[in-house]
């Protein structure tokens, strides 16, 4: 019969006369992540997939079956209560990580509509006027539509005389 997960894997790595040292010195993962998998204390590790990871990296350290013992970390984590929150959280994260990029993908794209928007609008626009002032001086009655444009040309004009005398 099994004991418990943490007690088993503390035993397996004592009867091996093998540190902790040596295993983080093998692995790169903390002591104070292995000593948690050994107390069962499963709410200090990282969780998830990183949780998975580390049970793996211990018992291939320990020339143990990582897919074994995987399993029974799972299954201790699931009895205890105490990954499901983590396994919830990680979703979560997934989940809002998703949910914000989205997000900004159709900020950006209703920025690019009204800025396409308004360039439509400024373009028919100026078309409109351009068109307007072309057939107002093809017809005759553009420089009277606009009385600055009449003034500006009686200005020029009286320039021009006035110049155009004091050069005799």
């Amino acid at each position: 019969m099994m004991g418990s997960f943490g007690e088993d894997l503390r035993k397996e790595r004592l009867s091996r006369g093998i540190a902790l040292e040596d295993i983080t010195a093998v692995t790169k993962i903390s002591q104070r992540h292995l000593i948690a998998l050994e107390q069962e204390r499963f709410r200090l590790l990282p969780g998830g997939i990183l949780s998975k990871g580390i049970v793996r990296s211990y018992a291939g350290a320990l020339g143990l079956d990582p897919q074994d013992w995987t399993e029974r970390f799972l299954q201790a984590s699931g009895a205890s209560g105490q990954l499901a929150d983590d396994e919830r959280d990680w979703t979560t994260f997934a989940s809002n990580v998703g949910k914000a990029r989205l997000l900004r993908h159709e900020a950006v794209e209703v920025r690019l509509r009204w800025i396409g928007a308004a360039a439509l609008l400024l373009t028919v626009l100026l078309a409109a006027i351009l068109s307007f002032r072309y057939y107002g001086e093809r017809q005759g009655w553009w420089s009277s539509i606009l009385p600055i444009h009449s003034a500006l040309h009686h200005l020029s004009q009286w320039f021009a005389h006035l110049f155009g005398h004091s050069r005799h």
